[in-house]
């Protein structure tokens, strides 16, 4: 039932908006967790959601590689 909630949420956005907010907080979150599991160790405070939104990628510091 929410999935079909939020389909129709986003196919009423013609302008793309919610997706590019959706995005956002889906990179807010991979950031929080990524940086937890990958570089706790580097001294790094997390953007506001607001430039995520701006930016649309990932702010997590280059040292943080994924490994």
């Amino acid at each position: 039932m929410h999935y079909f909630l939020f389909a129709v949420m986003v196919s009423a956005d013609p302008s793309g908006d919610l997706c590019d907010k959706m995005t956002a907080l889906e990179l807010f979150l991979q950031d929080q967790e990524d940086y937890k599991e990958f570089c706790p160790e580097l001294e790094w405070k997390q953007p506001t959601i607001d430039i995520y939104r701006e930016k649309l990628k990932s702010q997590l510091p280059e040292e943080c590689i994924k490994e």
